[in-house]
């Protein structure tokens, strides 16, 4: 392998013979390698939480998070990303994904798109991306010239800038403030890092973004007691929480549902004793962390949920 190859483009021996394997054989050897790829994040757990540390000021402070990639990196962004509004009632306007080709991409590609520098640094331009911001540039190589300029010109305005790559001591991760790096090395199938690449990038991505909102306050008692509730599973889901959380009864958390409109912060509150009033009010005054509001009101004693 040339010196030059990044480690995800390179050739595993093992799997030199994978086309002839049994279809038994090769599911089991895809299975294996998938488990070790997910073990390797755990490495990259410590510059993670300090990556994660940096970002929640800036997002308490009114900024953004914003992904930037090409290819399946972006299409894995651009999923973690879309879930954060449905899940944590993060405000669609505060999640942005620049994404190589534009959102074409997501579904075909786009011939050259991650090598268009220019286009990252418009795409950074146009966005207004400025220093409450958060920018998260992934690549599996941490060499994508688009990826790499998104991240340059974002922390060249003052974003705080979040580098994911799958091969160390990369343009992409020294372009960052914050590396994080997990070393995946070469695919089963050479070079498609959709595989572990991919699977690595998709759980570093759940972890980031679960423990943002949970330090936003999003999550109380390992539940999304943000979560609007807009169809039949969640609202089945909001009574659930409201029961659980204020130690009331499936009546008792319908009502406070709909007097404040299906919101499940407000209606623990409410379901507690005090009026939508009020719980709005408590909220205001933490930015919106339930357990904040519960100790100021002296409600704490809502039971823990099993």
């Amino acid at each position: 392998m040339s010196a030059s190859l990044p480690a995800t483009e390179g050739f595993d021996s093992a799997f030199d013979e994978f086309d002839t394997w049994p279809v038994g054989t090769q599911l089991n050897a895809l299975w294996q390698s998938q488990l070790a790829a997910a073990a390797v994040v755990s490495g990259a757990l410590p510059a993670l939480t300090r990556a994660v540390e940096a970002a929640l000021p800036r997002l308490k402070a009114g900024g953004r998070l914003i992904y930037a990639g090409a290819g399946s990196s972006a299409r894995l962004a651009a999923q973690d990303g879309a879930e954060l509004e449905p899940t944590y009632n993060w405000p669609p306007e505060r999640m942005i994904v620049l994404i190589a080709g534009g959102t074409g991409a997501l579904l075909q590609a786009v011939e050259n798109a991650e090598d268009n520098e220019a286009a990252a640094q418009d795409g950074v331009r146009e966005a207004h991306i400025g220093a409450q911001d958060v920018v998260v540039g992934i690549a599996a190589s941490g060499r994508t010239p688009y990826t790499i300029a998104c991240v340059k010109a974002a922390r060249e305005r003052g974003a705080l800038t979040i580098g994911l790559a799958n091969v160390p001591d990369t343009p992409l991760l020294t372009a960052a403030e914050h590396a994080v790096t997990v070393e995946t090395g070469a695919e089963p199938i050479s070079g498609s890092t959709r595989m572990k690449a991919g699977t690595t990038q998709k759980i570093v991505l759940n972890l980031l973004s679960t423990t943002l909102m949970t330090g936003l306050g999003r999550v109380y008692r390992a539940r999304m007691v943000d979560m609007h509730s807009r169809n039949a599973k969640l609202r089945t889901r909001a009574v659930r929480m409201v029961t659980a959380l204020a130690n009331c009864d499936d009546e008792q958390a319908r009502f406070a549902l709909d007097a404040t409109n299906g919101h499940v912060k407000p209606a623990i509150l409410v379901a507690c004793g005090i009026t939508v009033e009020q719980a709005q009010e408590a909220l205001a005054r933490t930015d919106g962390n339930l357990r904040r509001a519960l100790k100021n009101l002296g409600l704490a004693t809502a039971r823990r949920a099993t």
